[in-house]
């Protein structure tokens, strides 16, 4: 499993197409810290918090909005990378080689999955350097910090689940992005649910479902164990129908 993750991980870094994101989420992210940092330290900004006794902090107006704009950015762009996981295989013809690998479709599917959180647990290292260098001029709250951090990685994790389904049911890599894409804006807009017609409780509520609806309590510093097993349901679930869909295959 750790073979075929580092396989993986190694793959993509001999590809343009993970330096350009690198590089893309750096600069663009780059500037809106910079943006949101000089908006922090505007005078009237200050003032208004100085006298407001419950306002947020740095952590919470920097660092917190970085992360919230970094998971939206991630959902996006997520699907150019999962759609090369098993779809990519198939297009270059090695996935017959794969499958008759002497490894259980599991280690296999699980060593894709980790392969590819392990590039967007590098990307995540590299853009918390931002808020972390706050910490030469201020103080920050490690613990909402960690909490945004969190939540970013569940929601990852559960895209890159389901960017994995979607990649072993397509034919080729460029519908396995478009497929992955629509989906994962579906799930995204769920969240609008709230405001159509009779607002419902619990799992009934359409935008209970919503991929990103989970994560904003992380970005507020509130864990709770709902939306951890939400996260973690999904992604068993859609790793499990992956090995299914994958052993179906080896026997055809």
């Amino acid at each position: 499993m750790w073979t075929i993750a580092a396989r993986e991980l190694r793959n993509l870094f001999l590809s343009p197409l993970a330096w350009s994101i690198l590089a893309a989420m750096q600069i663009i992210f780059g500037w809106f810290f910079a943006m949101l940092v000089n908006w922090f330290l505007r005078p009237e900004i200050q003032a208004n918090l100085a006298n407001d006794p419950n306002a947020p902090g740095l952590t919470a107006i920097v660092a917190s909005s970085l992360l919230d704009w970094i998971g939206i950015v991630l959902l996006l762009i997520s699907p150019l990378l999962t759609m090369r996981l098993i779809s990519e295989e198939r297009h270059n013809k090695t996935l017959p080689l794969l499958l008759s690998a002497p490894v259980s479709m599991t280690r296999i599917v699980l060593g894709k999955f980790f392969g590819l959180m392990g590039f967007f647990i590098i990307l995540l290292a590299m853009l918390m350097l931002m808020p972390l260098s706050l910490l030469f001029g201020g103080s920050l709250d490690f613990g909402l910090l960690g909490s945004g951090v969190l939540g970013i990685i569940l929601l990852m994790g559960t895209l890159t689940a389901l960017g994995l389904y979607i990649s072993i049911l397509a034919p080729q890599p460029t519908v396995a992005a478009i497929s992955t894409f629509g989906v994962f804006l579906l799930l995204w807009m769920l969240e609008w649910a709230d405001n159509i017609g009779e607002e419902q409780t619990g799992i009934l509520n359409l935008a209970y479902w919503s991929i990103t609806k989970h994560y904003q309590p992380f970005m507020e510093g509130l864990f709770s164990t709902a939306d951890l097993a939400y996260y973690l349901l999904l992604m068993a679930l859609f790793l499990s129908l992956s090995v299914l869909r994958l052993d179906a295959e080896r026997i055809q």
